[in-house]
């Protein structure tokens, strides 16, 4: 019998890999009908932090910003993914959970670190980032911010999810983003204990008439901004605004003064949590439509205060 001697390291391991493939593709064909399509199931396609953030950088209109806070706050682009995380924040919990379950990227809507931009220097000091930051390293886990991206989309995704969490598809305007009309207009109590009940909300806080009938309803996610909202509410004139977080020295103070001068216009603030939570569920059936194989999970943060 002829000896084959193989003295190059590298031709050695490709001979290696080469005839491991060849006894690995001739077992699998030579399985009965069920035991190959079994056996294939388990063979997945291997999916990367990176490419799972540019498929959905693709989908965004004019694609790849060049100043985004859309970055990756831990871990690298070229980790394998074994599961993902869909939260609003990637806090500690989240991330304990995220390690219960096997998944090692947290696609998060808000910052990681306390500040919108994630800047770290101030805190590198902090016991409690280090702490988190610390719990990331060690089960190399992967934390991407999508808000800039996700508030892109045509429509923005995360309203996207609030519309869909609400069941107000048909309410929704065809011609101005983030506007309802309702032809039986519900009156401000029923909307509020109708936003509450959808939408898991305890309290909320509002400024009008309990009874005052609210036909056109206008939505603002998030943190607009008081400038953003005072100029949705002055252009639209909307029975009421709806929106996420508030300064109240700008928007609650706009309202207050809107109906001191007789403008029929309420105010009701959900909080930014409540507000954008459906963006993260939104996420979670975008991973499952573009990425069926990968176990996606959406985990709830729930309110940072309590009310008593």
């Amino acid at each position: 019998m002829k000896r084959i001697f193989i003295s190059d390291l590298s031709s050695r391991r490709k001979f290696i890999s080469d005839t491991g493939k060849t006894f690995a593709a001739a077992a699998l064909f030579s399985l009965p009908i069920t035991s190959f399509a079994s056996a294939v199931l388990k063979f997945k396609a291997i999916v990367t932090v990176g490419q799972i953030m540019d498929a959905f950088i693709k989908q965004v209109p004019g694609g790849e910003k060049p100043a985004t806070v859309d970055t990756l706050k831990a871990g690298s682009r070229d980790i394998v993914v074994t599961g993902v995380v869909t939260s609003m924040f990637a806090t500690i919990d989240v991330i304990k959970k995220a390690i219960a379950l096997d998944a090692n990227f947290i696609i998060a809507h808000e910052p990681t670190f306390y500040n919108h931009a994630d800047d770290t220097q101030w805190l590198e000091s902090n016991n409690v980032y280090q702490y988190k930051m610390n719990l990331l390293k060690a089960h190399n886990i992967a934390v991407w911010r999508n808000h800039d991206y996700i508030h892109s989309l045509v429509p923005d995704g995360v309203l996207v999810g609030v519309i869909e969490e609400l069941g107000w598809q048909e309410y929704e305007d065809k011609k101005v983003p983030y506007l309802f009309n309702f032809e039986r207009a519900p009156k401000l109590d029923g909307l509020i204990n109708e936003l509450k009940d959808k939408m898991g909300i305890k309290m909320l806080r509002y400024i009008g008439d309990l009874n005052q009938p609210c036909k056109k309803v206008l939505f603002m996610e998030g943190s607009a901004g008081g400038k953003t909202q005072i100029s949705g509410a002055s252009a639209i004139k909307p029975d009421v605004l709806i929106c996420g977080e508030i300064s109240e020295w700008e928007t609650a103070e706009y309202v207050r003064d809107a109906r001191a001068k007789g403008d029929q216009i309420s105010l009701i603030v959900l909080g930014h949590i409540a507000s954008e939570e459906p963006g993260s569920d939104y996420m979670l059936k975008w991973m499952k439509s573009n990425f069926p194989e990968i176990k996606t999970t959406h985990l709830h943060t729930g309110n940072s205060l309590s009310f008593r």
